[in-house]
């Protein structure tokens, strides 16, 4: 018993001094100690939301990468739009999945009807608990109290616009059980899609995302997002933009030459068929060719492995000028 208490002391201590070690603010901070597994949680969200944002903008101008993010997260453009968005997706599906993996004290599967949690992970079926994470990041973020000022209401819109995006890729599975795999006994759960997925969304929400502004709303008497006139809306004179639209009130810099926000885009990789001209900033691109060696001619050698020939390719790689 003793050994146990020691124990558990020390993983306390090591949860308390790794919230410590995160970027968060006096009140993050405190939920984050009374939380164990949620500074792993945090972690793991940072990461899913940073590799997501890089995966789809390799072919851009801006890539995505951590020079010049803090300029960026100032400012009100398309991408911190997009940041925002991606971050409380990465955080609401990293819960969520943290919860049904058992990762967390304080959370367990999703509420599925007569399903116990035992029988749950008895049977690999504990849905991810949606329910559980976007309440606790809510309250984690602070979103009760909705700020005065333009910027404020967009952060807190595309956060809001991220969150739905997950709930959006909550799909219902179900898994049979009886005897010689016959359905005469079926359990249903919640499983959310997998984060590329969700990804895919956001980015096609920052190509059509919608420049907004602040207007006074005479009905209720405070201030909230108009944009433009939509088509599907002549006989406005400005619409509030859609739960689900990203939105940003000020035009993107180029990002082709190295500033606060970017390192431009000189030697980055492109091509030539496809984004050069676009990537290259009409600064034009240098061709360089390369050799490079791979397995070929592999077979199967009786029993148990394959044996193959090195073979050598040339390869053709298109860069920006400076």
């Amino acid at each position: 018993p003793s050994l146990g208490t020691s124990t558990n002391s020390a993983q306390g201590k090591a949860h308390v001094k790794q919230c410590d070690l995160l970027k968060l603010s006096r009140k993050q901070k405190r939920l984050c100690r009374r939380e164990p597994g949620l500074a792993e949680t945090l972690r793991d969200a940072i990461r899913l939301g940073i590799m997501e944002c890089q995966f789809q903008f390799r072919s851009e101008r801006w890539n995505c990468s951590l020079e010049g993010r803090t300029s960026l997260l100032k400012r009100g453009f398309k991408e911190t739009a997009f940041l925002y968005a991606v971050s409380s997706a990465a955080l609401t599906h990293s819960l969520a999945r943290a919860c049904s993996a058992g990762r967390m004290e304080r959370c367990t599967c999703d509420d599925s009807p007569d399903l116990e949690n035992r029988k749950a992970w008895q049977w690999g079926v504990c849905g991810d608990n949606l329910k559980y994470s976007t309440k606790f990041l809510k309250k984690f973020l602070g979103q009760k109290r909705i700020g005065k000022d333009l910027r404020a209401k967009v952060d807190i819109h595309n956060t809001n616009v991220g969150i739905k995006a997950v709930k959006n890729g909550l799909k219902t599975t179900c898994k049979c059980h009886g005897v010689s795999g016959s359905c005469a006994v079926r359990t249903c759960w919640k499983q959310l899609s997998p984060f590329h997925e969700i990804g895919r969304l956001l980015k096609l929400r920052y190509d059509d995302a919608v420049k907004v502004f602040s207007t006074t709303n005479d009905a209720v008497g405070h201030s909230e997002l108009a944009s433009p006139q939509r088509q599907s809306h002549p006989t406005k004179h400005h619409a509030s933009p859609r739960a689900t639209d990203l939105v940003y009130v000020e035009d993107s810099p180029s990002f082709c030459r190295p500033s606060k926000y970017s390192l431009g885009t000189a030697g980055r990789t492109c091509s030539r068929e496809g984004n050069c001209d676009s990537m290259c900033c009409g600064r034009g691109y240098n061709t360089q060719s390369r050799l490079v060696t791979f397995s070929c001619h592999c077979q199967v050698q009786w029993c148990c492995y394959v044996e193959c020939q090195q073979c050598m390719q040339e390869e053709v790689v298109y860069s920006c000028k400076q």
